[in-house]
């Protein structure tokens, strides 16, 4: 069988000219690894120009064509244990491998708190700050432009109503802009550059300040920690 999902699965309003095709391909019992290991049956249908196993079940490819793609090869019992959500079925053989088989969504886990958000969006920028001071400039940049802006995006709904696009549940960060379009005009801000990981971090904790009860300690120690930094830049 064959098993579309994210944009070439039930969501397929969101296919366009960018979208990569991500796919599930189910087999009987057993005959996953010849599926994963030969890809001859998949350059039947379009000509592999470039391809890798990037997980043990599958693998990413590009077809000659231009069209990227993503898969993985399962038995119905293993699909019927993972979450897949808005997966379609595409195409099954003799409509009995996915007799009784329930795809399901990601099981809700229990949302962070908003205090446990700002905590680790604060602690990422002070960290952050001092990898900067070590010289340690790419796991600075990490921690401020990755991590921290990762849990200032999880706290956009508390700032702004999420306008009507579909959230993705395994990345947060795919269509804010669509999401938040008010908030997330201060991402350029967030997200400066290499170089720019201090500017990033003071932009963030100025976000933070202006819309949450940020700690005065930790805010003080982020604010001497940049100083620190732009002290060593200018060296003394």
């Amino acid at each position: 069988a064959l098993i579309g999902v994210g944009s070439v699965g039930t969501d397929l309003d969101r296919l366009d000219a960018h979208s990569d095709l991500d796919f599930f391909v189910i087999v009987e019992p057993g005959r996953q690894a010849a599926f994963i290991e030969d890809l001859t049956w998949l350059d039947r249908a379009a000509t592999i120009s470039f391809s890798f196993l990037n997980t043990r079940d599958g693998h990413k490819v590009l077809f000659e064509d231009g069209i990227y793609a993503e898969f993985a090869v399962f038995d119905p019992a293993q699909l019927a244990a993972m979450p897949v959500e808005g997966g379609r079925i595409v195409w099954q053989a003799g409509g009995t491998v996915l007799s009784g088989l329930q795809m399901h969504a990601p099981d809700p886990s229990t949302p962070a708190s908003k205090d446990f958000l700002l905590g680790e969006a604060l602690t990422n920028l002070y960290v952050g700050l001092t990898r900067l001071r070590r010289g340690e400039r790419l796991s600075a940049a990490r921690f401020i432009q990755g991590y921290a802006v990762d849990q200032v995006v999880r706290l956009f709904p508390l700032v702004e109503p999420p306008a009507p696009a579909a959230e993705d549940p395994f990345d947060g960060a795919r269509r804010v802009e669509q999401r938040f379009p008010q908030v997330a005009h201060h991402l350029p801000r967030f997200v400066q550059g290499y170089d720019r990981s201090a500017e990033s971090a003071l932009a963030i904790l100025e976000f933070l300040e202006a819309n949450f009860p940020v700690n005065p300690a930790i805010r003080q120690k982020i604010l001497e920690a940049a100083e620190a930094v732009s002290k060593d830049m200018k060296g003394g």
